[in-house]
Formats: C-alpha cells, sequence, structure tokens
C-alpha cells in the first residue's frame, strides 16, 4: 500500500521530513502546552520553515503548490504527537490559506497570503456561533454596506486561533455574515484584520476537555467597519466557498484522527511487548490481542479511505461530499475507540500522562465535534445517498 499513502517521491519526502520535525520539535513540547492551555507561535512559525503554512497556496504567494495528499501527510505525522497543536495549523493553514487562495482575487491573495505563509500572520475562519453551530444557515452576524465600508454585527464562537494567548487576538480572519438584502440562504465573506474597529476578543475559551494547545475563542464583531475591497468574490455567494473549503477540512480532520490512532497502536503494542503479568507479556493474552489487532485493522481501513479520497479530491473544484462526510465519520469515532483501547491495555499507565495516550482520547473526541458533528455527518450521508443510483 506504499503507493496509496506515498503516490510519488516527493509526498514521500514529505512524509520523512514532517515525522522528523514533529518527532524533534513538537512532541517534546505537547504535554507542557496541554496541561498550559497554551498556543506554541515560536513552534507554529518553524512550520514556515518546511513550507508547510502554505502548504496549497501558489509560489507567486509565498506558497508551496501541493495537493491534498500532501495535506493529508502533513495533518496525521503532527497529530500523530500534538493534536491541539496541529488544530491551530489546520486553522490557519486550510480555514484561511487554502480558503483564501481558492476563493480570494489575486490583489486579495497577494496583501494576505505571502504573510500567512511565512508565519508573520496567524490566520482563522469565522463561521460557528454561540446559537449557531452545525445549523450554520442559522447564523445572525450581518454586513451592511455603508459607502466604500461593510459594517459587521454580530459574535463568532469557537474560533480556533481567535486568541493567540489570553488577550491577544489572532491576526486575520474569513468571517461569513448575512447581508440583508440576500436571501436566507445566502452569505458572504469578508477578510477581517486584527485592529479593525469594533473587531475585539469576546473571551478565551479554557478549560476545554482537550485540543488544549490551540487557542479558541468568542469573537465579536460591534459595528465593526471593513473596507469593501476586503470582500471575497461576490457578496452572497459564501456558501459555494463554505462547502468546498467544508471538504478539504474534513479530510484533513479525518487525518488527524489517523495520527492519533496510529500513535495509540504504536503505544499499547509496545507497551504490551514489554509489560509481563502472571508470567507472560500482555500480547499473550486474548483480549490484549484483540485491543491491537482490531485497532490495527480499522486503524488502516480509515487510512485506505482516507488517501483514497485525497488522490481524488481537487482543492480547486472538491469531491464528493458523501465522502468527505464519511471519511470524517469513520475516521473520528475510530481514533477514539482506538485511544481508550490503549489506555485499557496500558491499564492505570494510560490513565495518566506519562503515556500520552489519556490526551490522545482527550483530543480525539473533538473531532467528533468539530467540523460537523458525527450526527450532522450522518444526515449528509444519508441525504446524498437517496440522490445516488447504486452503489459502484
Amino acid at each position: 500500500m506504499e503507493k496509496l499513502f506515498n503516490p510519488t517521491p516527493e509526498h514521500a519526502a514529505l512524509r520523512r521530513s514532517v515525522r522528523a520535525f514533529a518527532e524533534r520539535e513538537v512532541a517534546p513540547q505537547a504535554a507542557e502546552h496541554d496541561r498550559e492551555e497554551k498556543f506554541n507561535l515560536p513552534l507554529f512559525r518553524k512550520l514556515a520553515e518546511l513550507g508547510l503554512l502554505g502548504l496549497t497556496a501558489e509560489e507567486r504567494f509565498g506558497g508551496t503548490e501541493m495537493d491534498a495528499t500532501a495535506a493529508v501527510i502533513v495533518h496525521e505525522e503532527l497529530a500523530a504527537q500534538d493534536p491541539g497543536f496541529t488544530l491551530a495549523y489546520l486553522a490557519h493553514a486550510f480555514l484561511f490559506v487554502n480558503n483564501l487562495q481558492q476563493n480570494g482575487s489575486d490583489a486579495q491573495r497577494a496583501r494576505w497570503l505571502p504573510g500567512a505563509c511565512d508565519g508573520s500572520l496567524v490566520g482563522g475562519m469565522c463561521m460557528s456561533e454561540p446559537g449557531a453551530g452545525t445549523d450554520v444557515m442559522g447564523m445572525r452576524t450581518t454586513a451592511r454596506r455603508d459607502g466604500d465600508h461593510y459594517v459587521l454585527d454580530g459574535a463568532k464562537m469557537w474560533i480556533t486561533n481567535g486568541a493567540l494567548d489570553d488577550t491577544t487576538l489572532g491576526d486575520v480572519f474569513l468571517v461569513y455574515a448575512r447581508e440583508p438584502h440576500h436571501s436566507p440562504k445566502q452569505l458572504s465573506m469578508f477578510v477581517v484584520e486584527k485592529g479593525t474597529p469594533g473587531f475585539q476578543l469576546g473571551q478565551r475559551i479554557k478549560d476545554k476537555l482537550g485540543m488544549r494547545a490551540s487557542g479558541t475563542a468568542e469573537l465579536v464583531f460591534d459595528g465593526c467597519r471593513v473596507p469593501a475591497e476586503n470582500l471575497v468574490g461576490q457578496g452572497g455567494d459564501a456558501v459555494s466557498h463554505m462547502m468546498r473549503n467544508l471538504e478539504i477540512e474534513r479530510l484533513v480532520l479525518a487525518a488527524m484522527s489517523l495520527g492519533i490512532a496510529r500513535r495509540c497502536i504504536e503505544v499499547m503494542n509496545g507497551y504490551a511487548q514489554d509489560r509481563r503479568s502472571f508470567g507472560q507479556p500482555l500480547n499473550a493474552f486474548g483480549q490484549i490481542q484483540r485491543h491491537i489487532a482490531e485497532s490495527y485493522a480499522e486503524f488502516m481501513a480509515g487510512r485506505a479511505y482516507v488517501y483514497g479520497l485525497a488522490a481524488e479530491l481537487g482543492l480547486d473544484r472538491g469531491g464528493t461530499r458523501v465522502d468527505s462526510d464519511g471519511v470524517k465519520l469513520y475516521c473520528s469515532t475510530m481514533a477514539k475507540q482506538v485511544a481508550d483501547r490503549a489506555i485499557q491495555v496500558l491499564g492505570g499507565y494510560g490513565y495518566v500522562g506519562e503515556y500520552n495516550v489519556e490526551r490522545l482520547w482527550r483530543d480525539a473526541k473533538l473531532i467528533e465535534i468539530g467540523g460537523g458533528t458525527n450526527e450532522a455527518h450522518q444526515k449528509n450521508i444519508t441525504r446524498d445517498l437517496s440522490k445516488h443510483g447504486p452503489l459502484r
């Protein structure tokens, strides 16, 4: 299966490079930043040196111009060491950079992508609201044209990279809002920078179950005046932007689940070989063998699904929503179950931080919620399959 997971020499080289970086730089800091709920900004900026912050952006804007398979490789390798840090990377490199690359004008890309690619800007995307998560079309943030500006009013919730620390906003965001003269099924998208009048940090969200190394915040727009040239695309056409970008978001979230599951399998497999009980290694017992073997088989099934979809997904045109929902639905639950088994195999050692699997279990849970809940994926898949003919 090597050709599926590393289809070209460039992909294989990328995996080697990111894995070495993740093991050398990301792994040692993971437990501390999880414990202290701190985003590691200096480490984040090191990703620019590897060309990862602008992985799918054009070279003329400072990017690396790689494909969906490369995106999957990067997220799998980083998440195997620190999913929380990886989530901050995802929000920047895909919810902001890739979204602007695919949907922005050349002038907009030239203005914001070079800083996002070199790490001098930290970006994110604002879609969810206090009363509108899965029901994204229920959002209430408004954008009203006022001369050569738009005025945004509303609040966004659960925004990754919204806060870099307790008091510091992220640098630049893509913000979805509703224009009053458009239909209820239309949205517009704007670039909003830190320092824009009327744009402020509401609250930093702390005491999360997992993904604690990424900064999550409420962001408030109170008479926020945004220049008209910050409108991305045409007013009212942002739903198509959103849906296309959700496909790559769900794919790379599934890839993060692969990294979590792989690390858990490595930990429980090694522990079961080394730890002895009743005069035998743990892996001599059928109950332990079941935990390890089922975890490996489920991980490999998910991995084949993720990389198979990545090979078909065009970043500029999307793919099939049924499978972007499907990979995340399957892999998110698979990773949580694998992490749960790893804790069981390690017993008391699995329940404490020394072996990392308790942190990975906590991080895995978020992927069943963020980027679309499992229930939303089930609804979407069922609805889409009702429109399909026989499965091929």
